[in-house]
């Protein structure tokens, strides 16, 4: 399923769990990995390089960084079996991954929420929310580094039965595969859609009985496939739901969709994907 994995780096800790992340992945699928250290072009004036003196010593400097970060990464690659590449670029991060992402084929991209901004959450805006709202190809968030030689025991797929949730299901199925996990499968009656409606108990329950024929669907996807599964169906807010979820499960890994059954193309700022990605201290795969 992965061929190629992206990891852009910035020479954070974010971009180094990232790459263990990517790594692991690399190792259980056979992938090739490409390492990419994006110089902002912003930071420094591009139109002058080559002309001015100065801001021929900017780029010099953040080149070196660069390529400071990359050998971080390749440090952690030559522990493993995996081949890989590295490269450094000019121009806006989250752009140059994306055009970097197309033009190698890549099937998957892994990055940290966080960077060098010294923040301890994933920031709106951010080069990560970016390349997740805007991707063509799954990518693989997280804050924090695998444990040594660990893999994904549980492996969790919440869906609302929409397109981009049933995309997620086969990439979730596909990783369990490799790690024998257990799937858990969870949709969620989202309560606060129906507030101030009239007759709410009779709407609650038709969507509890399509929350459930959607669980049962991706249980018999994951039965034909020999794997262990567990499903709920629970009512409450659904990134709030998820999250509980994870906690109370010990889940390692979340891969959903981008969005849902709101019709739109693209991820949302705000929606349940969104949160779950922002606060999320495990593994999300948002595709």
């Amino acid at each position: 399923m992965y061929n190629t994995i992206l990891v852009p780096t910035d020479g954070s800790e974010g971009a180094k769990a990232a790459a263990r992340h990517g790594l692991n992945l690399a190792n259980a699928f056979d992938s090739q990995v490409r390492f990419l250290s994006v110089v902002d072009d912003r930071t420094y004036s591009s139109g002058l390089a080559g002309i001015d003196s100065e801001a021929n010593d900017q780029r010099e400097a953040l080149e070196r960084q660069a390529t400071d970060a990359l050998k971080i990464l390749e440090e952690l690659a030559v522990e493993t079996p995996t081949t890989y590449q590295t490269a450094v670029e000019h121009g806006v991060p989250h752009e140059t991954i994306l055009s970097s992402a197309d033009e190698h084929d890549v099937d998957l991209i892994s990055m940290g929420t966080h960077g060098r901004t010294g923040l301890d959450r994933y920031l709106l805006g951010s080069v990560a929310e970016r390349v997740v709202r805007t991707s063509d190809v799954p990518v693989l968030t997280s804050q924090s580094e695998p444990e040594e030689n660990s893999g994904y025991d549980r492996i969790l797929i919440p869906t609302d039965g929409s397109d981009t949730a049933t995309a997620a299901v086969d990439h979730g199925l596909a990783i369990a595969e490799q790690y024998d996990a257990t799937v858990h499968v969870l949709s969620v009656v989202d309560l606060s859609a129906v507030v101030g409606s009239y007759d709410v108990a009779p709407m609650i329950e038709s969507w509890k009985e399509r929350c459930e024929r959607t669980v049962e669907g991706v249980a018999e996807e994951s039965e034909n496939r020999g794997l262990d599964v567990v499903t709920d169906v629970v009512e409450g807010t659904p990134y709030r739901a998820i999250q509980k979820y994870i906690e109370s499960e010990k889940i390692d890994l979340v891969t959903m969709g981008t969005h849902g059954r709101t019709g739109l193309g693209r991820y949302l700022i705000g929606s349940v994907t969104a949160r779950t990605v922002r606060t999320s201290e495990i593994p999300v795969l948002t595709v």
